[in-house]
């Protein structure tokens, strides 16, 4: 049957009604993380035939959930910034957070320690306090909406300083 385009055009009202009623009546808010603790756990530093230079970080997270569905973050990327300067990246993928709720994440991380890093990083292991910054975004998985990116903006800030795990 050939359709007219007064039939169409009449058809468009209904149409829009129907798309109406299923789009969501609220807009999804940004989750939240926080920094629960971080630790430096070991630091090996330049220099000698010990292999690579690294700092072993410990990042408790925890990640908040505001909105009235559970979501799936597919992955939650950040650089690692201590006293204005970047010194690694940790990434969490596959993160399920309740609705109205939270989850409690551990990112074990080795950052690759250089002659920039070494100075903030040998701060941390003396018992200094440092600032630290976590500057990233994420993607959540929102279902039938798909994969969506929020960011880049700081996720995490705040104060380090932890008992002293070098001797000097």
């Amino acid at each position: 049957m050939r359709r007219s385009p007064t039939m169409l055009l009449a058809a468009l009202p209904l149409s829009a009604v129907a798309l109406t009623a299923c789009a969501p009546t609220q807009i999804i808010q940004v989750p939240t993380v926080t920094v629960q603790s971080v630790r430096l756990t070991r630091l090996s530093l330049p220099g000698g035939f010990g292999g690579t230079p690294v700092a072993d970080v410990t990042l408790n997270l925890r990640v908040g959930n505001p909105n009235p569905i559970a979501l799936r973050m597919a992955n939650i990327a950040s650089d690692v910034i201590i006293d204005g300067s970047t010194v690694g990246r940790v990434n969490l993928p596959n993160v399920g957070v309740p609705a109205r709720g939270t989850a409690d994440q551990v990112a074990n991380v080795s950052i690759p320690v250089t002659l920039n890093t070494a100075a903030s990083f040998l701060k941390i292991a003396r018992g200094q306090l440092v600032t630290y910054r976590l500057d990233g975004g994420f993607t959540a998985d929102l279902g039938p909406l798909g994969l969506q990116n929020f960011g880049p903006f700081t996720l995490s800030q705040g104060q380090w300083k932890q008992e002293p795990i070098l001797p000097f």
